[in-house]
């Protein structure tokens, strides 16, 4: 379980999965589904797993949707396909139908790809750092490690795609002035993050619910029984998930991160510790919403690409461009059901 900062691929859905995003409802009160689905009249099945263009457009709106389907890679992953489940809940469509978002997604997104210029400013966020704790905890920032890691985030992918979507093009070696080709999603704007924000609460936003599903590994956001957002996350292990009902306490940007080994392994402070800087490559990222249970919150990752993979010591892990987003989505004194 790790400490409470200082200041504060996706699988291929397995076939029992598929069986459950028909019934995704569970993850809301099941008031929220009374009302009963609307049938519509036109029908269409889920795109051909070969068609990159189409899922990467389904993905791109998902996320400007606040649906988090993982990262953009252009796969029927697991979260994109619990993403699709969302979608269809929140506008009362029947599980599997994908006619209404074919529909919206071809009118909403027009340009699936854009290009991007490397900046000589994208350098600042971008330098040499160790791998150890002790040595990251010398550093005066947590680093990207190279300008196409700085990219991969920043258009919410990873590496991976980004080589795939830029055939003969050296990742390793892109330098200000380069064009790279990336997904034309909202950019995840790091140089826009204030350091050191803590963010008050809010008579509407401080109302919000937060439903963290460990066994789904979605966080799901809601109001009034109505579904606002849902992203993918990483839960703790087992023996640490803080199951129950608790209270966002703070949220601030840029936290600086008591890495504490024992306390990681064991749950309990340990004497020996490093106080590691902030940065994208922190273990709790850019963004830190702590609960009413110390050492708990809800926070990013220096590792986007394991989100529903690898298992966080104890507290809930999201992708950094998820994160940043639950500033504007929830605030202090909402509420967090972890079950």
């Amino acid at each position: 379980m790790p400490a409470a900062p200082l200041s504060d691929q996706d699988h291929a859905a397995s076939p029992s999965c598929r069986r459950r995003l028909g019934a995704l409802a569970l993850l809301l009160p099941l008031a929220f589904a009374a009302s009963g689905f609307k049938w519509f009249n036109r029908t269409a099945p889920e795109p051909d797993r070969g068609d990159t263009q189409t899922i990467v457009q389904i993905q791109i709106y998902l996320d400007a949707q606040h649906l988090g389907p993982g990262k953009i890679d252009g796969q029927l992953g697991e979260f994109t396909r619990k993403a699709v489940a969302n979608y269809n809940l929140r506008h009362g469509i029947e599980a599997g139908n994908w006619y209404r978002l074919l529909k919206e997604s071809g009118r909403s997104v027009r340009q699936i790809y854009r290009v991007y210029t490397v900046r000589p400013e994208d350098a600042k966020f971008v330098g040499e750092l160790a791998f150890a704790p002790p040595e990251q905890a010398e550093s005066d920032y947590m680093y990207y490690r190279s300008i196409a890691e700085f990219v991969a985030e920043r258009f919410h992918t990873d590496e991976k795609f980004l080589a795939r979507v830029n055939p003969g093009r050296d990742l390793k070696r892109l330098a200000a002035g380069d064009t790279v080709v990336v997904p034309n999603v909202e950019p995840f704007r790091i140089e826009a993050i204030e350091l050191n924000r803590e963010f008050p609460a809010s008579p509407h936003l401080s109302r919000r619910y937060v439903i963290v599903d460990t066994g789904e590994r979605l966080a799901v956001i809601t109001q009034n029984r109505r579904l606002i957002a849902s992203f993918p996350i990483t839960p703790g292990k087992e023996q640490y998930i803080p199951y129950g009902t608790w209270k966002i306490k703070v949220m601030v940007t840029t936290p600086v991160f008591r890495y504490d080994k024992q306390m990681l392994e064991e749950g309990i402070r340990g004497d020996e510790f490093y106080k590691l800087p902030p940065g994208p490559n922190s273990p709790v990222g850019i963004f830190w919403a702590g609960l009413d249970k110390s050492g708990i919150g809800l926070h990013g990752t220096s590792s986007p690409e394991t989100i529903g993979r690898s298992q966080s010591a104890g507290c809930i892990r999201l992708a950094n461009w998820d994160a940043i987003r639950l500033s504007y989505l929830v605030r202090p004194g909402a509420t967090v059901e972890v079950r």
